[in-house]
This record gives structure tokens, sequence and C-alpha cells, in this order.
């Protein structure tokens, strides 16, 4: 986008995220609450709550966006087919799913390959678009470039940076993540194919955190800090 967006674009282009491994269903029911009243793009939810979060969200413009293989990667590619599916059949119209990151790292290509267009075949198959999640903290440029080229072949919906979860041990000895990164959305939008949206997730807590990535080339945004933002952009873009 060469313009700033309006509060309404912005809010169309939010994931409002619902993953933290401690939410409870009544702060889920709440997110959903948010979801409906900033009328963002969807709500996006651990599987299990699907079918609360479809019921909340019926009848809005706000759809359901269940996570699969989340946030790790590590399941078998058939458990990630039948999370995706099950999400579906219970109402979710978008799902994200997370590769399986030491195949990646392992050069294990085929198998990447394989499993991404198995998920892909599955959602669309359904009538629901994928997004598919690198976890860029864990990779390098070679990986997310190859990533971008499988995502293109099997002309996936969206490729997303991260999980937020994807804490790396840094040299103090604690654990963090960086996140939606300009350089590796930079890389991500010029490696996949026009088609092939992005997402970024991981690290967007302010206006200037959005614009940042909407700039940048991503066209859709996972946050938690949804209100905080589109508040802000009420104030500043009008």
């Amino acid at each position: 986008m060469t313009r700033k967006p309006t509060v309404a674009e912005l809010a169309r282009m939010i994931d409002h995220s619902l993953l933290h491994p401690t939410v409870t269903d009544g702060q889920i029911r709440a997110g959903c609450d948010v979801a409906r009243r900033c009328h963002v793009a969807t709500a996006c939810v651990k599987p299990y709550s699907v079918p609360m979060c479809a019921e909340l969200l019926g009848g809005s413009e706000v759809a359901v966006c269940a996570v699969a293989g989340f946030p790790h990667g590590n399941g078998h590619t058939a458990m990630k087919v039948k999370e995706a599916e099950m999400a579906i059949t219970e109402g979710a119209s978008e799902i994200d799913v997370v590769v399986n990151v030491g195949k990646v790292l392992g050069g294990q290509w085929d198998y990447v390959s394989d499993e991404i267009r198995t998920v892909n075949d599955a959602c669309v198959g359904r009538g629901a678009l994928l997004k598919v999640i690198f976890e860029n903290d864990y990779l390098k440029d070679e990986h997310i470039i190859r990533l971008c080229e499988i995502c293109t072949a099997h002309r996936v919906a969206f490729v997303k940076t991260s999980t937020g979860y994807g804490f790396v041990k840094q040299p103090d000895g604690t654990y963090n993540y960086r996140g939606a990164t300009a350089e590796h959305l930079k890389l991500m939008r010029a490696q996949c194919a026009e088609f092939v949206r992005v997402k970024a997730a991981g690290g967007i807590r302010t206006l200037d955190d959005a614009l940042r990535v909407v700039e940048l080339g991503a066209t859709r945004i996972g946050a938690t800090a949804t209100e905080a933002i589109l508040a802000e952009a009420r104030e500043r873009l009008g």
C-alpha cells in the first residue's frame, strides 16, 4: 500500500490473536467481543475454541481463523490436516499452520513441500484459505527463500513470519524472539509471487509497528494489542 491505510482498512488487516496458552474461555469470549467491536478480519484462536468463536462471531463480518500444528509444527502431516479439516467443519474459514522447522533446517524440502501442499489442498478443497507460518527467528535467509518458492508453487494464500512463541536463547541466557522484522518482511514479499500475501506477526504492539509492516508489504497483521493500535489510529489517522 503506497498510502497510509484508513482506520477501517487497518482494522480489516488485523487477525486479533487469542492464542496464549493461558487464555481462558472467558477471555476468549471477551476477545471475540473485541474482534467484533473493532471490525477486524478474524479472531485467531486455538482449535478447541473454534465452535464457541464461530457462534459468538456469527452474523458479523469477522471470520474465525484457527491454528494447526501450533506453535512448534512438529506433528504428523496427517494430524495437521485433520486439525485443519475439523476446524473448518466447526466454523473456521482460515487456517494458520506451522511448518516443520526441523525438516526445514535439515533441508528435507520434499517433505516440507508435500506437507504444505497437502494441508493447502485440504483447506482450499473446503473453501478455506491457508497461511503458512515460517517461524523466521529459527531460520536463515536461504530457508525463507525456499519456503517462499514452495508456497508460491502451491499457491498458498499467505506466508506468515512468526507464531509469537518461537523463543530463541539469547547470549545472556534468556529467551526472546524478534518476530516480524523489516529484513524478513522485505525478503518474503520479494521472494513470493504477488498472489501470495504476507502476514506479519510477532512484536506488533503499536500503530507505528502496524504501519511499518504494511509499508513493507504485509496485508494481514497478527496482534494482541488490537484495541490500542486502533485507538491510536483513530487519533492519528482520523
